[in-house]
């Protein structure tokens, strides 16, 4: 059936929590903080949590992130914020959150929020080799960092969590129609099978394969997660931003999705990556036998991602082509595309 956001007849529509969220509570939080807005405030693009930033009355400006109640435990948020200043303290660009009297998690209104240095920055230019190179390094050096010691409060990205969780999750709440529901499982269920033969499968632990390590990983390395600053500029170059999806999985999670287009475009992109990646760490080529299903395992849950999410009123917005039987057909192509991806031998560089 496609999804609505309308209520049944005669009920009242739920408020979503985010609907308390107005600019008067955005800046009163940062008060309690002791740090004063000058009424300048902007909604940057961000979905799964609210982010804005506010410019501040001595003229800097600060990024405030208002986490989705109910996501995260607390503990789960703190390792984001521990892992941020770990990978501060060891020179790696990733922007962490501000400890304020010795917190960097805070609450306000029902909310837990933090607050960060604003950075600026485009997105990178990933045709560039330089810049891949570039980029490679401080994945490595993230990776360096993030193989010291394991999480203890967040997920693994496995096939357990992103598949079956997903496939279980839809299937329960009936998110998928009627009409096309017994192909779009035979779809999925395929390619966990193929996934199921992989270190991602749920009988391969990565931690005791000698060929593959898991690590604290960043998690959702795509362009737009990376502020390029020109070089010429002083501490110009990447800076990693959003460690929200932070997860333990294999360091090949990272570099995937910063690659596009066909095969040969992919296997230059993955050069280089991996010519400043094996600057500062081993890139172990086996993991690259793990993107497709990685790919696959992003599909399907984004998909559960968006029927998670439906009740907030931004999704049906700015997601409106979401739960038609169209959309579900598509869905099954690709998964079935996503199969014979998998099938095939994997990139090489």
């Amino acid at each position: 059936m496609p999804l609505s956001n309308s209520p049944p007849p005669g009920a009242a529509p739920a408020a979503h929590p985010y609907e308390s969220l107005t600019p008067d509570v955005v800046l009163d939080a940062l008060s309690a903080l002791g740090l004063h807005g000058d009424g300048r405030l902007t909604a940057l693009n961000s979905y799964e949590n609210r982010v804005y930033q506010v410019h501040l009355e001595d003229r800097s400006a600060v990024v405030v992130k208002f986490y989705r109640p109910g996501r995260w435990s607390e503990d789960a948020i703190l390792e984001e914020h521990a892992f941020a200043l770990e990978l501060a303290a060891a020179e790696v660009p990733a922007v962490a959150p501000i400890a304020v009297d010795g917190r960097t998690l805070h609450q306000h209104g029902g909310f837990a929020f933090s607050v960060s240095p604003y950075r600026g920055g485009r997105a990178p230019e990933l045709d560039d080799f330089e810049v891949l190179e570039w980029v490679g390094r401080f994945l490595a050096r993230i990776h360096a960092v993030g193989s010291r010691t394991p999480f203890a409060a967040r997920p693994a990205l496995d096939l357990q969590t992103f598949g079956l969780a997903s496939r279980d999750w839809l299937l329960g709440h009936e998110m998928v129609p009627l009409d096309v529901q017994r192909e779009w499982e035979t779809a999925c269920n395929a390619a966990f099978e193929m996934i199921a033969a992989t270190a991602l499968g749920t009988g391969h632990d990565g931690d005791s394969d000698p060929a593959l390590k898991r690590l604290r990983l960043h998690g959702d390395v795509h362009p737009g997660n990376i502020l390029w600053t020109p070089t010429d500029r002083p501490d110009g170059g990447p800076h990693f931003v959003d460690l929200d999806d932070a997860r333990t999985g294999f360091a090949v999670q990272d570099l995937w999705m910063l690659l596009s287009g066909d095969r040969a475009q992919q296997t230059g992109q993955l050069s280089g990556l991996l010519d400043g990646y094996e600057q500062f760490r081993d890139f172990d080529r086996r993991e690259l036998a793990l993107v497709e299903p990685l790919r696959t395992l992003r599909l399907i849950h984004y998909s559960a991602w968006l029927a998670r999410r439906w009740e907030d009123p931004i999704f049906p917005i700015n997601f409106p082509w979401f739960g038609s039987s169209d959309y579900w057909k598509g869905q099954i192509q690709m998964l079935q595309d996503q199969c014979e991806a998998m099938a095939e031998e994997p990139l090489y560089a």
